[in-house]
């Protein structure tokens, strides 16, 4: 059984409305923008998340002295048995948590992921 679904990738970026503007425009998906948060929505769910960032760095891609910024939320039906799934994985929970809805953690390589409530 699998611990959580796959819905969204979220984005780091310096202005969400106009990243979700132009991912709306070339994929002819729906757009939402808040303050500091976007998404653009197909009609069949699939969905990319935009996060406003403090001092953005764009990456360096290929290179990896400002790496790619992005993280996946996934979302699960209860955040305590998510936890200790991913923990178990070999997961990290992250010390900074931002909120009540969600939890982040580091996948082995370090990468950020939040579990989020359904």
């Amino acid at each position: 059984m699998a611990i959580a679904r796959f819905p969204s990738i979220v984005i780091d970026c310096p202005d969400p409305g106009a990243l979700a503007t132009f991912y709306g425009a070339m994929l002819d998906w729906k757009v939402d923008i808040s303050s500091d948060w976007a998404e653009v929505r197909a009609d069949y769910g699939q969905c990319i998340s935009f996060q406003q960032v403090a001092d953005y760095t764009p990456p360096d891609w290929p290179r990896q002295e400002v790496p790619q910024q992005m993280h996946l939320d996934v979302n699960v039906e209860d955040l305590d048995v998510g936890e200790a799934a991913v923990l178990a994985l070999g997961a990290t929970r992250h010390e900074h948590q931002p909120g009540t809805s969600f939890r982040v953690f580091l996948d082995p390589a370090g990468h950020p992921f939040c579990l989020c409530l359904d």
